[in-house]
Order: C-alpha cells, then sequence, then structure tokens
C-alpha cells in the first residue's frame, strides 16, 4: 500500500477500488468527471460522479492540503458535526466514509454526497461575479436573508442534545471566548512561527482585555458567509458547506464573521454592496428577532473574524515566502485597524 500522498491526477483510479469497498454499488460503477473546485482552501475538494448502469451519483471527495492551514485541522471534526447535523433541518452534506488512515491514497481523506444549487462567488467576490450579483435585487434580498436565517436556525440548535460538546476548547480556557481567543494567540503563532505582525499583537490585546461570558454559547458554524451557501433556481437556501473551523462560542462570532467578509467584499473592494443587499443595520435588527438574542459585543466578534481569517492566511504567506507586495491579509488588517479603539 501506497504511502505518497497521489496528485490530482491520480487520484480518480486509486478512489475506485475504495468506493466498491465502501459503498454499495454494482461491480460496473466507476468514478467519472473527478475534478478539484476552485472553492476553499482550507479543504481540497473535488467534485465526481459515480456511474453504472442505472446512472450517475454525485459525489464530493475532500482531504487535507498538502500544508495545513491550521494546527488542529482534523477531517473527523468536520464529518461528526455534518453527522449530528443529519438529524437538524440544516440542509448539510451526508458523509459517506472516512478514511482516517488514507494509506492507499496517500492522506486521509472523507466522501460524502453532493447537495444540488450553486454558491455565490468566492474570488471575485459575489458582489462583483456570480449568481448573487446576476440576481434581482429582490433576489439578493432573498439570498441574503436565507443566510441570516440559516445562521439564526444553527444558533438555535441545542448543542449538548446533539453532543457536539467535542467542539469545545477547554485547553485554552473556562469558557468559549476566553478558549477562541487563547485559541488565536496560539494558532497565530504556530502561524507565523513567532514572527507576529504589530497589528495583530494589539488585535490579542484588545481580544483578552475585553473578554467576556457570553449569554449564550451556541454552535458557531465558523466560516458563516454568502459563499458557503447552496441556493436553489428560487433563490432559496439549499444546502450549507464547510464546518472544518466549527466550534462552540458566542453566537455573535458568525454574525461577525459574516458582516466582516460583506465589507471585504465590497467596501475593501471600492464599491458599495449591490441593491437589494440588507445593511448592516437591517441584518442585526433581523437577527436578534429572528434569534431572541441580543446582539452586544459585535466590534470584538468582527475582530475576532479578522484574526482568525488571518490564521491560514498567514501561514501560506509564511510558508511559501510571499513577496511582500502579495499582502494576502491586507483585507484583514485594515478592517482591524478600522475597529481597534
Amino acid at each position: 500500500m501506497s504511502t505518497e500522498r497521489l496528485s490530482a491526477e491520480r487520484l480518480a483510479a486509486a478512489l475506485e477500488p475504495a468506493v466498491h469497498q465502501n459503498f454499495p454499488v454494482s461491480g460496473a460503477a466507476r468514478v467519472r468527471n473527478f475534478n478539484r473546485t476552485d472553492r476553499g482552501f482550507a479543504t481540497e475538494t473535488f467534485l465526481f460522479e459515480l456511474e453504472d448502469e442505472s446512472g450517475a451519483l454525485p459525489l464530493v471527495f475532500r482531504r487535507p492540503p498538502e500544508m495545513s492551514l491550521f494546527p488542529d485541522y482534523d477531517l473527523l471534526r468536520q464529518v461528526l458535526v455534518m453527522k449530528r447535523l443529519a438529524a437538524t433541518d440544516i440542509p448539510v452534506a451526508t458523509p459517506l466514509w472516512l478514511d482516517r488512515e488514507g494509506e492507499t491514497l496517500g492522506s486521509p481523506y472523507f466522501v460524502m454526497n453532493r447537495l444540488a444549487g450553486q454558491a455565490p462567488s468566492d474570488y471575485p467576490s459575489y458582489h462583483s461575479a456570480g449568481n448573487y450579483f446576476e440576481a434581482t435585487p429582490e433576489q439578493r434580498e432573498r439570498m441574503w436573508w436565507g443566510c441570516v436565517d440559516t445562521i439564526a436556525d444553527i444558533h438555535r440548535l441545542d448543542w449538548r442534545a446533539l453532543d457536539l460538546d467535542f467542539l469545545a476548547m477547554p485547553k485554552h480556557g473556562s469558557g468559549p471566548v476566553e478558549q477562541i481567543v487563547n485559541y488565536l494567540d496560539s494558532a497565530l503563532r504556530w502561524a507565523t512561527e513567532g514572527a507576529l505582525p504589530e497589528t495583530y499583537e494589539r488585535a490579542l490585546a484588545y481580544l483578552r482585555d475585553n473578554s467576556y461570558v457570553p449569554e449564550h454559547a451556541t454552535l458557531c458554524w465558523g466560516d458563516a458567509r454568502m459563499s458557503n451557501i447552496l441556493y436553489d433556481n428560487d433563490f432559496q437556501v439549499s444546502g450549507v458547506l464547510d464546518w472544518e473551523i466549527a466550534y462552540l462560542g458566542d453566537h455573535e462570532a458568525d454574525l461577525g464573521w459574516l458582516l466582516f467578509l460583506d465589507w471585504a467584499s465590497s467596501e475593501f473592494e471600492g464599491h458599495a454592496p449591490l441593491a437589494g443587499t440588507p445593511t448592516r443595520e437591517e441584518t442585526i435588527a433581523y437577527y436578534e428577532k429572528r434569534t431572541g438574542m441580543p446582539v452586544r459585543n459585535l466590534r470584538f466578534n468582527e475582530i475576532l473574524a479578522a484574526v482568525l481569517l488571518s490564521v491560514p492566511l498567514l501561514r501560506m504567506a509564511n510558508r511559501i515566502q510571499l513577496p511582500p507586495e502579495m499582502n494576502i491579509t491586507g483585507f484583514c488588517t485594515a478592517r482591524i485597524e478600522q475597529l481597534l479603539p
């Protein structure tokens, strides 16, 4: 058995025997149209079809990136989150099998079903390309509220009843906000190998000095943004993607992430949000009404979001040795500097 990490070109042929071993298909079933997606970077994702005489079944293959972008990355974490959420109304994919050893493919991986729908563009941003850009203002408003409704529904879940307590980080502190702040301190220093830019030192100091005990500890999606929602032809939510950094925390963290990345996709790029996009104030008011949970610490949680997203970006910049002019964390540091008092 091979321990070499297989190239994308060799994965399809190597995956086929594993499909027959782990999934109830006929002997005639073959892996077809195996292609890497251009979305996301924390996990390598490939779309493919399992084809036999009865037709083609669309599936998804995911494996860790060649260079880890988080210090605690684990495929099992996202698989377990999706399995737990299968009992809820959150439309998540169904993991079919997980291989944590990955000896035959040279890395751990899992396979899941492929949800129908189209996600708003990530790069370029959804305010400048893709289905959100091409939609009417009324359709954009429907998509936006669908995303906020999804976040609200996630926050109203009983994470204890769903056995999601493994998402806590007790080694980093005694409460969810303290835990995520201490985790970020450790993760940033891991990503930069200790050479932390001054903006992040100030951000961490602010987060430590302003840490609080949240009124509501909830399941946090972690990557709560428009581009991780699939929409059907009626612009209704049909799927919720990417659970790599899910954790237990303050419910405002996901709202801060959504608003930070919408700012990065519009104002930071030098243009206003597209017509039909609800305002920041409207979004906060709608979320509060939808959840019954007040929003009191949004500045803190937007800074938290910008710092958290910086972990994989700083890791890439440090390990690949990007030239100074390729400032991939520029939008993060710009927002942090705006928000720091």
